[in-house]
């Protein structure tokens, strides 16, 4: 009876968890990468095939009638876990109770425009996001930016939400990770999950740093460290890197488009592994507040570092042993991203 019992409370507890539904916010909902990003998010391949969602699409008032038309497109997926798809062109209404916040959306990059002038209107943009989160989302939020200046648009995010903690706000650099690995299975002639602990270190440009010294590769059943398998040390410290730092370059002039398909599975990939954590003895690459950091980088930055995650809190994998081949482009990359930040907070202040 007692078995009986036990087992009908938790088939009870367990439907009333199922019950409760997350709300997702994604910005920039009109947009290519939102479109190959939602249905995703909304089958269940990022919080869980039990998990329930409110899904809020959010872009500016031109972009509504699209962000329309892409309600009733996952509407008529007759996705189970879908509640309700929520359009709206107002911060303060979208931003309302989430859980998780994806800011896709941000100011691109037009001819004639100088980066200052770029950074000005990004500080505008997630200044005012991140003063919305501070006011009408949890306290719990995890918030994850996309929008370039990935990383300095997460820093001014986070300081316009200082009641949100800054160790909830993150970066995507979860892409250059995806793109190193395929790289090194590619060469190895393996598959990309064979390819472990790469790492991408700071800004998500072209300084980016990509690293294989601590990478393993599986190699017919038996795990090799990644000079090891690929057996080509200058490609290793050259054209891998350099192939890595260029491809979002490489896929424009390929598409005349940016990538959408492949960012939208590097946001999925960075969210699920926010949600599940990582697996053990494994690390992956995203963008976090440095300060802390056992590295040498300076504190107030947003940088990209090697991170395990386990109930869904990063912490910074440290004790890496650098070279100096590593330490100046690590550098040499966060050098530029105090640059950005010294620019973005004087506009700030403003």
């Amino acid at each position: 009876m007692l078995t009986l019992l036990t087992s009908m409370y938790l088939v009870v507890r367990a439907v009333s968890q199922q019950a409760e539904p997350i709300r997702v916010v994604v910005t920039g909902a009109a947009g290519q990468i939102a479109y190959s990003l939602l249905y995703g998010i909304a089958k269940g391949d990022v919080f869980g095939k039990d998990q329930p969602l409110i899904l809020v699409l959010l872009d500016i008032p031109p972009m509504y009638p699209v962000m329309e038309g892409v309600v009733m497109e996952l509407q008529d997926c007759a996705l189970p876990l879908l509640r309700e798809v929520i359009a709206s062109d107002k911060v303060e209404e979208a931003f309302k109770d989430i859980d998780v916040a994806i800011l896709v959306g941000s100011m691109p990059r037009k001819e004639g425009m100088e980066r200052k002038d770029l950074l000005k209107a990004n500080v505008a943009i997630f200044k005012s996001q991140g003063s919305a989160l501070d006011k009408f989302a949890k306290k719990t939020v995890k918030v994850l930016v996309v929008g370039n200046p990935a990383n300095t648009n997460c820093l001014i995010a986070s300081k316009s939400a200082p009641s949100i903690p800054k160790e909830n706000f993150s970066c995507l650099t979860r892409l250059d990770h995806n793109r190193a690995c395929s790289q090194v299975a590619m060469r190895c002639g393996v598959s990309s999950n064979s390819v472990k602990n790469v790492i991408i270190w700071g800004n998500h440009s072209s300084t980016q740093y990509p690293d294989v010294h601590h990478a393993k590769v599986n190699v017919g059943g038996a795990e090799k460290a990644a000079y090891d398998a690929v057996k080509n040390d200058a490609w290793l410290r050259g054209d891998f890197i350099s192939t890595v730092q260029q491809r979002g370059a490489a896929v424009i002039k390929a598409r005349k488009l940016s990538s959408a398909m492949s960012a939208a599975k590097a946001i999925c990939d960075h969210m699920h592994d926010i949600w599940f954590g990582t697996k053990e003895g494994e690390f992956i690459s995203m963008g976090v507040y440095a300060g802390g950091n056992s590295y040498g980088i300076p504190e107030d930055l947003i940088y990209s570092f090697p991170v395990q995650i386990k109930n869904k809190t990063w912490k910074i994998v440290d004790g890496l042993p650098i070279n100096d081949f590593s330490r100046a482009k690590m550098d040499a990359t966060a050098a530029e991203l105090v640059e950005e930040r010294d620019t973005a907070l004087n506009f700030l202040s403003q």
